[in-house]
């Protein structure tokens, strides 16, 4: 059986970081390289909030290529299936077999990227798939992924957290409500260090702010 030729949806966070660390031991998986969608206006990981220059740190850190998706701010749903299609053409022309995400139990979500994916002979595959977030982000812990808290869910959770490290003590001051691993939205992180990377990506704390509801809190 041929290795299927795979390309993984990088966040630039701790669940990609745990996804790609089992994809690479993965004897029926060549992954082949990341792929992220990039706010064009700002020059930023969508939703999360990190800098272009440390998204190009981590995947020369990994020794994979970074594929961008530049989307347009504001972004219809239109536009950025439409701006997926196009991906999807060259990924077709690529012959690249399967794409691979780090969603740990929505449904809904990945219901959709199976549905995106639907009659284009490329498959979907969710390595970290149900694991219990509570065992999940121990294991992130343990096995060396280092991360910051980059962005984060007012309404959700207290904004002291932004700029937290995703560690022991973030998980022991976490509310009870709040998922472990923030798979509901409350927070989103910035990974600069993993057993995946060659060495740690250099990054520095800027400011904090809030912007359209959420706060971010700065890296570079």
């Amino acid at each position: 059986m041929n290795s299927k030729r795979t390309l993984l949806s990088w966040s630039s966070g701790k669940d990609s970081a745990y996804a790609l660390h089992l994809l690479k031991k993965d004897p029926n998986i060549e992954l082949l390289g990341l792929f992220t969608t990039v706010n064009q206006k700002f020059k930023r990981v969508a939703m999360h909030g990190v800098r272009v220059q440390l998204l190009q740190a981590q995947a020369e850190s990994m020794g994979l290529p970074m594929h961008i998706i530049n989307i347009p701010y504001p972004c219809s749903n239109k536009e950025y299936e439409w701006i997926m299609g196009d991906f999807v053409t060259q990924l077709q022309k690529d012959k690249i077999d399967a794409l691979a995400f780090g969603d740990l139990y929505l449904e809904d979500i990945r219901n959709y990227r199976i549905k995106q994916m639907a009659n284009t002979g490329i498959d979907t595959l969710f390595p970290c798939w149900g694991i219990p977030t509570n065992e999940l982000s121990n294991t992130i812990i343990d096995i060396g992924i280092k991360a910051k808290i980059a962005c984060l869910d007012p309404m959700q959770i207290d904004a002291k957290f932004s700029g937290w490290d995703y560690d022991y003590d973030l998980l022991d001051a976490l509310p009870a409500h709040i998922d472990p691993c923030g798979e509901n939205g409350e927070f989103h992180t910035l990974v600069y260090n993993s057993p995946d990377f060659s060495k740690a990506i250099k990054i520095n704390q800027g400011e904090t702010i809030e912007r359209n509801g959420f706060v971010f809190t700065d890296w570079w």
